[in-house]
């Protein structure tokens, strides 16, 4: 067989289906590891893949999705990961043979990485890399990453793998719903960018949605990749058909997008949930007309694309110049170097909001004060403006460790800010770079300074554009600041930045960048200066520029030139902005400067996710006679309100609305400390429990924080929970309603198992089911009283079911 990249560009090649439901089939228990068959029943893995293969199958993939430290520990399973892996690549190279690939699958941990979890980048990494190991070691064709829901953890997945092997081929599969978004808020764009500069091969998406879901998915990654693309949709949405979990989804329905698919640039089909044999076999007849070579795309050919958990932004290629706000800088702020010397970060988090609101597309962050930790800092800094803000960040260091630390905290593919022409600085950052999936910027000095002519800083960004080629980084990923000068002390060497502006993108086709107000230093009327060369160096092509975005002269600058350059469609950025202006010369209304309400200031922590500065605001707010109570529903819930509005419109995320929630905990054990014992009134009794046989409970622990900061009483028994322990649990603590959760299609039919029993046990209760594979049609086939689809609609919900009880 020919290798696996080489095979994948003559042909369409079509991967199985499920294992977890055909192992259920088989004999696989509830509560059982999956993973634990490959050691106690390996001829019950091996007929599945036997079936796959004999279906037509091209790639087989191994029973090792949950093969992580973090997954088999929950068996007892931990100390014979390297065994249960590679006897799983075993079993599927007796029956793949010489007819199919094998693939290795890696799943999610279950774990979230920090700030959102408790899992360091590194501690997740590891767990990954060691899986890796044994399936590599055992003779993997390929990696396939599925069913991702963290970015974070699918990218620490990526070079975890790489730190193992260089060139195995790795899939790599986020899940979205039908939203467009993945659980945490990322977009495909966002996806596809952040995995494809990780070192992915392939990238797409598999289960959550159907057939056409998967495709418009798929579409909207090849607008920002050139890698190939895989879909593996579920066989529709599941149903409770006889008290078993069913997908209704035909072979011919499997089959329906393939011609589009193809012409999207999908070059592996494969199935999720609900896929059979006969599913597969299905696909593979429906390829043998539709069969085409593999043309790899050039849309984003030029174009620096960069990316946070949430967005994503277009460097160069004629895109709109970039904004990199440079606010987050110590130097000449004292305020904000004392905060990074106390380890907080309430500064950063209010200049990342305020100038992305003024129209920053990136930020730059620096945080080289002296005698602070600053890869520490760094770690801090990025995190917050992660969580913030939701543009890509600009790491400014000059330090390798605070890079690194940077890198590792980053949700999406960064720009590194610098490396210079020195053989020291490209020996140093380079390799981050290429690791991490990071773009750069390049200084055009060495160590003998600044040329004076737009020759010299030519051949040293030729040198760096070189440099970088070696570590494997493409041009696309490299951005040459041209330096700009004070023109104050070298009036000459303005128009020679301006001329290596246009020497660089003619001779090189690198994208630029400018620290543009540099060039008023030391000037009267800085703006006047600043503005007036911002835009001539945009006219001469300038793609990114670093500047304060509040400083309204450079904005004004900013958004003529991109109409008058046309890179703002029917000036419709420009309108936006003005709309609202009086014309010149006509009276203005009165602008309110009138400072904030303590109320409105702790609603407005809660919004930002102020978690620093939350017990301040009680502080005063009990100072100005303010009780408890008054702080929480005048001052938190409104707050809380809001954050579940723009979750509602797609303007907060899960991060968001946990950085909230957690800034409300810490607000609440200031109130609890001031009531000495008292407790809040209850707006009810809820019990939380992920059913038996199904041991992830990130959804239900999310669910549970949020319905406490709502005022409910939650009483969480955890994962894994039999029907008669629920049943028991009820009755002791007394609740008004039962919330169960399930992630597996396998474990979702022990929800309807567990409402039959407390209906007939004669518990009286409300129930409440969700989880990734439930659907609203599945909860009333099981007679749940409720179904959310996530955790603000799990609050919302439960919260009018009360009410109406009441």
């Amino acid at each position: 067989m020919k290798p696996f990249l080489e095979a994948i560009r003559e042909r369409v090649l079509i991967l199985d289906g499920a294992m977890g439901t055909m192992l259920q089939e088989r004999g696989l228990k509830p509560g059982q590891s999956p993973e634990e068959l490959n050691l106690t029943m390996p001829e019950t893995v091996a007929s599945v893949h036997r079936a796959y293969v004999a279906a037509g199958a091209d790639i087989i993939i191994t029973n090792t999705f949950g093969g992580t430290r973090f997954k088999l520990a929950h068996y007892g399973l931990e100390g014979r990961l390297a065994e249960i892996n590679a006897r799983a690549v075993e079993i599927a190279r007796s029956e793949a043979g010489d007819k199919a690939y094998v693939g290795a699958s890696i799943g999610p941990t279950g774990q979230f990485v920090e700030p959102l979890g408790e899992v360091s980048f590194d501690e997740m990494k590891s767990a990954f890399r060691e899986q890796a190991q044994a399936l590599v070691e055992a003779g993997a064709d390929l990696i396939s990453l599925e069913t991702f829901l963290d970015i974070k953890e699918c990218r620490a997945a990526l070079i975890g793998i790489r730190e193992v092997s260089a060139s195995i081929p790795v899939i790599a599969m986020l899940t979205f719903d039908d939203n467009g978004r993945s659980v945490l808020g990322t977009s495909p764009e966002a996806a596809a960018i952040t995995l494809t500069a990780a070192g992915a091969d392939m990238v797409g998406s598999n289960c959550g949605l159907g057939v056409d879901g998967i495709y418009d998915i798929l579409c909207r990654m090849r607008k920002v990749t050139d890698l190939p693309l895989i879909s593996q949709a579920n066989a529709g949405l599941p149903q409770l058909i006889d008290g078993k979990t069913i997908f209704p989804g035909t072979p011919a329905e499997m089959t329906a997008y393939h011609e589009r698919m193809i012409g999207c640039g999908v070059r592996v089909i494969g199935g999720c949930c609900g896929t059979t044999p006969v599913h597969i076999r299905a696909m593979k007849e429906a390829l043998a007309g539709q069969q085409s070579g593999w043309q790899q795309r050039t849309e984003t050919t030029g174009v620096t694309l960069l990316s946070s958990r949430a967005g994503w932004t277009a460097v160069g290629g004629g895109n709109k110049t970039a904004i990199i706000g440079e606010r987050i800088n110590p130097t000449g702020k004292k305020l904000y170097s004392q905060e990074l010397h106390d380890g907080k970060v309430a500064y950063i988090r209010r200049e990342a909001l305020e100038q992305v609101q003024a129209g920053a597309t990136l930020l730059d962050i620096n945080v080289g004060a002296p005698g602070i930790d600053e890869p520490a800092a760094m770690e801090r800094a990025v995190f917050c403006v992660s969580s913030a803000a939701g543009v890509p960040v600009v790491l400014d260091s000059s330090s390798p460790a605070a890079l690194e630390r940077g890198l590792k905290a980053a949700d999406g593919k960064v720009l590194i800010n610098s490396v210079s022409g020195e053989p020291k600085s490209l020996r140093r950052v380079l390799p981050l770079a290429r690791k991490y999936g990071a773009a750069v910027i390049g200084l055009t000095l060495d160590n003998k300074g600044i040329p004076d002519t737009a020759e010299g800083r030519l051949a040293i960004a030729r040198r760096i554009r070189n440099a970088a080629r070696r570590h494997g980084i493409p041009d696309a990923d490299i951005i040459i600041d041209c330096l700009t000068l004070t023109v104050s002390a070298e009036q000459k060497r303005a128009a020679e930045t301006l001329r290596t502006i246009r020497l660089v993108k003619e001779k090189l086709g690198l994208s630029t960048v400018l620290g543009v107000s540099n060039i008023s230093f030391g000037l009267p009327q800085r703006p006047l200066i600043s503005s007036a060369f911002f835009a001539m160096a945009m006219a001469a092509g300038l793609d990114a520029a670093i500047i304060n975005p509040k400083d309204k002269a450079m904005m004004d600058a900013w958004r003529s030139a991109m109409v008058l350059l046309n890179r703002d469609h029917q000036a419709a950025v420009y309108i936006e902005a003005y709309r609202g202006e009086a014309a010149a010369g006509a009276p203005q209304a009165p602008v309110s400067d009138a400072p904030l309400s303590i109320r409105e200031q702790l609603t407005r922590a809660v919004i930002n996710g102020d978690k620093d500065g939350i017990v301040a605001l009680v502080e005063e707010a009990f100072s100005q006679g303010l009780t408890p109570m008054q702080v929480s529903n005048e001052g938190f819930l409104p707050g809380l309100e809001e954050v579940g509005r723009r979750f509602e419109k797609n303007i907060f995320f899960l991060p968001q609305v946990m950085q909230s929630a957690d800034t409300m905990q810490a607000g609440f054990a200031r109130l609890k400390e001031e009531m000495n014992g008292q407790a809040f009134e209850s707006r009810g009794r809820i019990l939380m429990a992920t059913v038996e046989g199904d041991i992830h409970d990130i959804g239900k622990n999310i669910v549970c924080t949020l319905l406490e900061n709502h005022g409910f009483e939650v009483f969480d028994i955890g994962k894994n929970v039999s029907a008669a322990t629920i049943i028991a649990k009820a009755r002791e603590f007394d609740v008004q309603a039962v919330g169960l959760s399930a992630l597996m299609t396998t474990t979702m039919s022990e929800m309807d198992n567990v409402i039959k029993k407390l209906k007939s046990a004669g518990v009286k209760t409300f129930t409440m089911v969700g989880g990734a594979v439930v659907t609203q049609e599945y909860a009333d086939r099981i007679g749940a009283d409720l179904y959310a689809r996530d955790a603000m609609e799990a609050v919302a919900r439960i919260k009018q079911l009360l009410a109406v009880a009441d």
